[in-house]
């Protein structure tokens, strides 16, 4: 029977950050993003300092409870990148939503890993889907915007559903058999909510791994490159009949044996 895949687009296969970025240049100033950027690596608190000199212009007052990292803008995908308060999320969510076909612009974070993905669901009869919370732009919808930059870098006649509820219940309702994601919150309501796998994209080495990802049985990979790998290995009929194989894959996926788990 063949896989049914599903993989995020933003943070897993699309540069989102980065087109980020550009776009709070061009609201905020270079050197103030560049400051909102440092502050954020140094303290990966969710509100933006006091002191910031963006604060009197476009800022609210300071979130202190950085504990507690607070809802996105409007719904809208966090900017991880960015120490950005909420007034400032949703200065930069409506000059990307004045951006014609912005989904369009993004980078692909591993280079031809969508074509690869492509040629090996082909070759091997997976079922894939892919899942986004993109807002709306000016221009396409976000689904054929998703569809559009899919197929220009090598997944011809791409499935895409815009994500609006829980990712568990779509992975449950489409009966799914893999979920790969970037978020750790997005693979926990996987887990809790369907009987998908769920497969986190863990690619900063230097943030500690939510304890819960382990815990939870939640496979880790360090790139989509690697889970490709581990995905092909799954599908191996013949392997799945060597006693030691589903170990194996655990342990590639960074979890302990089932008799120690």
């Amino acid at each position: 029977m063949s896989l049914r895949i599903a993989f995020d687009l933003d943070g897993v296969l699309a540069d989102m950050d980065a087109a980020l970025i550009r776009q709070a240049e061009s609201v905020f100033g270079e050197a103030i993003t560049r400051q909102l950027q440092q502050s954020s690596e140094k303290t990966e608190a969710p509100g933006q300092a006091a002191d910031d000199p963006a604060a009197d212009d476009t800022s609210a007052p300071p979130d202190t409870t950085a504990a507690t990292p607070p809802s996105p803008a409007d719904g809208n995908p966090p900017v991880v990148k960015l120490n950005l308060t909420s007034r400032q999320e949703r200065t930069l969510w409506r000059q990307i939503s004045r951006v014609e076909n912005f989904w369009e612009t993004l980078d692909e974070i591993e280079p031809g890993v969508i074509a690869r993905l492509a040629s090996l669901a082909s070759e091997r009869r997976w079922e894939i889907i892919f899942l986004t919370k993109r807002p709306k732009t000016t221009g396409w919808t976000a689904q054929v915007q998703s569809q559009r930059w899919l197929a220009s870098r090598g997944f011809p006649f791409p499935s895409v559903y815009v994500v609006q509820g829980s990712r568990g219940r779509i992975a449950s309702a489409l009966d799914l058999d893999v979920v790969i994601d970037d978020r750790p919150e997005n693979c926990l309501d996987i887990i809790v909510d369907s009987k998908a796998r769920a497969i986190l994209v863990w690619r900063d080495s230097e943030k500690t791994l939510p304890a819960a990802a382990q815990r939870l049985d939640i496979g880790v990979v360090r790139s989509v490159a690697d889970c490709l790998d581990i995905l092909t290995t799954l599908d191996r009929p013949e392997a799945q009949q060597d006693p030691g194989f589903l170990a194996r894959v655990r342990r590639m996926l960074g979890l302990k044996d089932a008799a120690g788990a």
